[in-house]
């Protein structure tokens, strides 16, 4: 007995979909008129310097108030550093985060001691710099946009060879559309609290396109199983993709939380290396369970149904 009719309520599925995904545009579209890129790029990318400073409060005095991004901005621009990026990090507000052209040793020093002498004593140990060349950066973005073509042309020749044409189509709508919501969600972040995406967020979004695909290869092999006749009708195509999903449900939802529970750990206590890493796999792991079990299952049926009615159409 069907528990669950996923097809009774696809438009509602595919409208959620369409939502979500078209907030997800407006949000890189929006990022882009603000600050030239759908999402903000970090150094990994673009290239420069980041300095990452925060108050040693062991000074008597030193961490009284909390630190405004004017002050520094003046300092900056006293450096003719006036286009850099500036966050104001840490709870307590007492962390600098700068983002800036490619400094070289003398140019950090200079701009730490100007740091140091307007604003207040930094803590050494704290200290983090990075700085990446313009053309690695260019580099490694180029790399990050090719691995994910591969990927994307791999898993349309895979489900083709495995299944049909049609079912490796909906597939990677389905995985479009889990990128789609990953990176509209992190244009947000971007703009509201200045999240930048690095490396490590095309790392996470290969693995997103990796484990959605596996969840709709399940569904679509339950699917290709009970499905012995290609020549179906609606009723019996809908009852079809209604008991597949049933049968696939718990695992997926299963999979998925036992995935997400360490991630969400990870988020919480992993330090900020990890801490957006670990976001983003949530969220593409949330959105690929979703378009695995209400996406890609009632499109691969609707797109059936299509074609038989329009085959005994033919034939009538």
């Amino acid at each position: 007995m069907i528990q669950f009719n996923v097809v009774k309520w696809e438009k509602l599925w595919w409208s959620i979909s369409a939502v979500l995904c078209l907030l997800s545009v407006v949000a890189m579209v929006v990022s882009y008129t603000t600050i030239g890129t759908p999402l903000r790029p970090s150094i990994d990318f673009v290239g420069g310097t980041r300095l990452q400073l925060e108050l040693d409060c062991t000074v008597e005095g030193n961490c009284d108030r909390p630190l405004t991004v004017n002050e520094v901005r003046e300092v900056l621009e006293a450096q003719n550093l006036a286009n850099s990026s500036i966050q104001i990090v840490g709870e307590d507000q007492q962390g600098i985060s700068i983002r800036t052209q490619t400094l070289n040793v003398e140019s950090r020093t200079q701009l730490e001691e100007a740091l140091t002498e307007e604003i207040g004593a930094f803590d050494q140990e704290t200290l983090q710099i990075d700085t990446v060349g313009p053309s690695i950066g260019q580099e490694l973005f180029t790399s990050g946009i090719l691995a994910l073509l591969v990927s994307f042309f791999g898993i349309v020749v895979y489900l083709s060879v495995r299944f049909k044409t049609d079912y490796a189509v909906f597939a990677i709508l389905a995985l479009v559309h889990d990128v789609l919501i990953t990176m509209g969600a992190f244009a947000v972040l971007g703009l509201v609290i200045g999240v930048e995406v690095d490396s490590l967020f095309l790392v996470a979004i290969l693995t997103i396109i990796g484990f959605s695909v596996n969840d709709t290869v399940v569904i679509y092999d339950r699917i290709r199983e009970i499905s012995n006749d290609e020549h179906i009708d609606t009723e019996t195509m809908n009852e079809t993709v209604a008991i597949a999903v049933n049968q696939t449900l718990t695992r997926s939802i299963n999979t998925s939380l036992t995935t997400v529970l360490p991630l969400v750990a990870i988020f919480l206590f992993g330090g900020e290396t990890l801490k957006y890493f670990a976001l983003a796999l949530i969220i593409g792991f949330l959105a690929g369970s979703y378009s695995s079990i209400f996406v890609a299952s009632t499109l691969l049926g609707w797109w059936r149904k299509l074609i038989n009615k329009n085959q005994s159409m033919a034939m009538s």
